[in-house]
């Protein structure tokens, strides 16, 4: 499912598009894709977050690298293209890829990076519509901006359509 129009989002990236542009973000394990969407514009951005928050990184970061500095960079820049709302989100990823390695009561990163997002969210009243998070299988995501279609792909789980 690739094409012209289409606009990669790393690990610690993001990206905002507008019109028949589609996001995409692959390799989603313990990493969590937040989506925003302004239905009324076709604006839409996508975060490819990695860590919950600064305490779990080393040196200056991207904005995406945590949802707390990724969500409001995301509002920010899709105002920009004319984004003024509704903006609703769904997020994707969060897994617990090594559970059996991590040790009681042990860092789950996958886990705290999903509770990060949700509160980033709520702090910028940004209601979520939809997920697929947790769990042990990765996860790779094709948002339509057009649409809102956010596709969710798992070789385990098979594809999702939030």
């Amino acid at each position: 499912m690739s094409g012209p129009g289409e606009i990669r989002v790393g690990m610690a990236r993001l990206a905002v598009a507008a019109g028949e542009a589609t996001l995409v973000s692959a390799g989603l394990g313990s990493c969590v894709a937040v989506a925003l969407w302004d239905g009324r514009a076709r604006v839409g951005g996508l975060a490819h977050v990695m860590l919950p928050g600064p305490e779990f990184s080393r040196g200056a970061a991207e904005p995406a690298r945590f949802a707390g500095t990724a969500v409001p960079r995301l509002l920010t820049l899709m105002a920009e293209r004319g984004a003024a709302g509704p903006i609703t989100a769904r997020l994707a990823g969060g897994a617990s890829m090594f559970r059996t390695l991590l040790a009681a009561g042990g860092v789950n990163i996958g886990e705290r990076n999903v509770v990060a997002a949700r509160a980033a969210l709520a702090a910028a009243g940004v209601p979520l519509a939809a997920e697929d998070v947790g769990g042990g299988h990765g996860r790779s995501v094709w948002f339509d901006v057009h649409s809102g279609r956010l596709l969710v792909r798992s070789v385990t789980a098979g594809d999702r359509e939030l």
